[in-house]
């Protein structure tokens, strides 16, 4: 009898509850670092500073694994990859994470050896322009010259809008985000589409920001999320629920700052856990029972990572909207830790 037969009848509950080690799992423990490929350069997702430290809500989506794998946040290694690149690279071996504010798609999660591991921003595709062309609505663009990135969801669901709409344009095409971005703001073409928070960090780049506007028009969904190569669930496991980790931490009101002080107090058996006081969880994604503690204390939770990014004292201040906690009248909700 083996032991999947064994774990069918109910018997030997606490070997089967025990997650084996996947391969990227021994990888990444065997070289001490996590590799993560992320965005050359796209503001409150990831970018580099001059020292060449790397900040955004995509960067602390890695930290958060690597605080949960190797029990230090700063244990990883930042690629990064332009948008023809990323799935290559994931499909290769040479990331173990696509952390990209990559579109979850049903082509992509199909076809491109990646599956999806969560949704950590809720975004939509739009327009941006500059305001000398008094152009007040999408509707408008009959005619326009497009600043697009290759190899992104954006080129398809800008077919298909205008399309839908009768109306033509000419598309220029740029293989990074920042050729993309310079391109427009130099003049070289009259309108800028990507994903809404792409737009409002775009704008932080120009001289003079107020002389563009960002057309009110959504034309798409554009669910942002962490990607794994298919084929190793434990990886994709790990991956998945230390950022669920993050947002229940966020829901629980645990933060970096009180996490000790709740730690060492707190009886409430779903805080419990998350803070590694309760119940072990952590050996089922082949983990210590701190895993979700350290993330929290190394990292944040989920809002203090979108507040650090993209909140009120950012360059882009935008609104959470959508990516706000579903008890707040957003969407970001995730199945519960226990």
């Amino acid at each position: 009898m083996n032991i999947k037969t064994v774990c069918a009848m109910g018997a030997l509950l606490a070997l089967c509850s025990v997650a084996n080690a996947g391969p990227v799992l021994d990888a990444v423990k065997a070289r001490g670092q996590v590799i993560c490929g992320v965005n050359t350069a796209a503001p409150g997702f990831a970018s580099a500073d001059s020292k060449g430290q790397w900040t955004g809500l995509d960067v602390d989506t890695c930290r958060a694994v690597a605080a949960a794998v190797l029990g230090d946040a700063q244990k990883v290694k930042f690629v990064p990859l332009s948008s023809p690149q990323r799935f290559t690279a994931l499909q290769s071996g040479e990331i173990d994470i696509l952390s990209r504010n990559t579109t979850w798609t049903l082509t992509r999660d199909a076809s491109q050896g990646a599956v999806f591991a969560a949704i950590n921003y809720y975004d939509g595709q739009g327009f941006m322009v500059p305001k000398k062309l008094g152009v007040k609505s999408a509707k408008q663009l009959n005619g326009a010259t497009v600043c697009l990135q290759s190899g992104t969801s954006s080129v398809q669901a800008m077919a298909d809008y205008f399309a839908a709409n009768n109306m033509k344009y000419k598309p220029v095409m740029f293989d990074t985000t920042e050729a993309t971005q310079s391109a427009f703001i130099s003049g070289r073409c009259q309108v800028y589409t990507t994903d809404m928070s792409d737009l409002a960090g775009a704008r932080t780049r120009a001289r003079n920001p107020a002389d563009f506007e960002i057309l009110p028009e959504t034309i798409s969904k554009e669910p942002l999320g962490p990607s794994v190569r298919r084929g190793d669930d434990e990886w994709f496991q790990i991956v998945r629920w230390s950022f669920f980790a993050m947002v229940e931490a966020e829901e629980n009101g645990i933060t970096k700052a009180n996490v000790d002080q709740i730690r060492a107090t707190s009886k409430v058996p779903q805080v419990m856990r998350l803070v590694g006081t309760g119940d072990d969880t952590g050996k089922l994604l082949g983990l210590d029972k701190d895993w979700s503690y350290r993330i929290i204390k190394q990292v944040g939770n989920y809002g203090e990572s979108w507040t650090a990014n993209f909140g009120p004292n950012t360059k882009l201040n935008l609104p959470r909207g959508l990516n706000n906690l579903w008890t707040k009248g957003g969407v970001m909700y995730v199945p519960p830790i226990r």
